[in-house]
């Protein structure tokens, strides 16, 4: 008989270091055996990762082989500390979901957006019990909801309230990490969570679950690559950060064209059961399309940012466009563009 995972089952998604998160702990940087990648030059570039990111889906790609400058990789548990260390110049580049650069960026933090990818939003989902009597979004008036401050699915929950004609003041919020937001979903301690992939692959999997609403049509998708000042500003390590994001991109074709590979090195890496991890695979990441960062990424962008600015949960408005540098946009494809996808039950 299938049932909800306990809290125990999804320990490797705790481990599991995540760019949506809004966790504000990091790890240290990783300066054991394979923290760096030799190359013929004696340029090194920081660069701030997750456990099964960045590092893992370049090696299996195969875009680890030939570097003309080296790279320190540094891992965090979440993209808020992962921007900080951006702003301390401790990191020259790392990628994060499109909630943290509004909430670094609103706090006066140094950084700057330079690529973008945009995916489909099905991950980002509000979860129910099988057994629930919520059957939609509005149903949620007056009942106690998880979520990740700060986390792209904070934005997603507003967009979904806001879409049914609620607010937060409609709701009980309870702002969980996931670990602890886990615990209280499978309890019963809150009557729904949201979250995103992979944790709702690995809850869905695990059965008596379900997914009340999803961000699709409320969310924009996006996912960012996010630079220190300094480093751009640096002519050679800027070069390095354009061809770092050239490699990203067609690390990123390979995953969609090898989905079983990519989650089968994910698997790995993460500590995911495979079949998690193909699911999670196929319902987000290998929808992503390498994309311009545009005026519509931008304005995007900046909803987000005067949404949380009117809500009070950043300290003050700011104009988006001030922390994009868009020289790498090149001949990529506008924002706005299709996620790719394997067709209707692909996940």
């Amino acid at each position: 008989m299938k049932r909800i995972l306990p809290a125990a089952a999804l320990l490797p998604l705790v481990l599991l270091l995540s760019a949506c998160s809004g966790s504000s702990a990091a790890d240290d940087a990783s300066g054991g055996a394979g923290s760096n990648v030799d190359g013929k030059g004696s340029l090194t570039l920081d660069v701030g990762d997750q456990k099964g990111g960045s590092e893992a889906v370049l090696r299996a790609a195969g875009e680890l082989d030939d570097l003309t400058y080296r790279i320190k990789w540094s891992t965090f548990t979440s993209g808020p500390p992962l921007l900080e260390a951006v702003n301390a110049k401790a990191v020259d580049i790392g990628g994060v979901g499109n909630t943290p650069p509004v909430f670094a960026a609103g706090s006066g933090q140094r950084i700057t957006v330079v690529a973008a990818t945009h995916g489909d939003s099905s991950g980002e989902a509000i979860l129910v019990r099988d057994d629930s009597p919520l059957k939609r979004t509005a149903d949620l008036k007056g009942k106690r909801v998880a979520v990740a401050q700060g986390s792209s699915a904070h934005y997603q929950l507003f967009a979904s309230l806001r879409a049914a004609g609620l607010g937060f003041d409609d709701i009980e919020l309870s702002l969980l990490q996931p670990a602890d937001a886990l615990a209280a979903f499978t309890s019963g301690k809150v009557d729904a969570w949201a979250v995103w992939d992979p944790y709702t692959s690995q809850v869905l999997k695990g059965g008596r679950s379900r997914i009340l609403t999803d961000g699709n049509g409320l969310v924009n998708g996006l996912g960012f690559q996010v630079a220190a000042p300094s480093a751009l500003a640096d002519k050679e390590k800027a070069a390095a950060i354009g061809d770092y994001l050239e490699r990203l991109r067609r690390a990123q074709d390979w995953v969609f064209d090898h989905p079983e590979q990519w989650a089968e090195v994910w698997a790995k890496d993460t500590g995911l059961p495979y079949e998690v991890a193909l699911d999670a695979v196929k319902r987000s990441y290998a929808t992503r399309v390498p994309v311009a960062v545009d005026a519509a990424a931008i304005a995007s962008e900046q909803k987000i940012a005067d949404t949380f600015a009117g809500l009070g949960l950043i300290p003050r408005r700011f104009d988006f466009a001030d922390h994009v540098d868009d020289r790498f946009n090149k001949d990529l494809p506008p924002s706005t563009s299709p996620a790719r996808s394997y067709g209707k039950g692909s996940s």
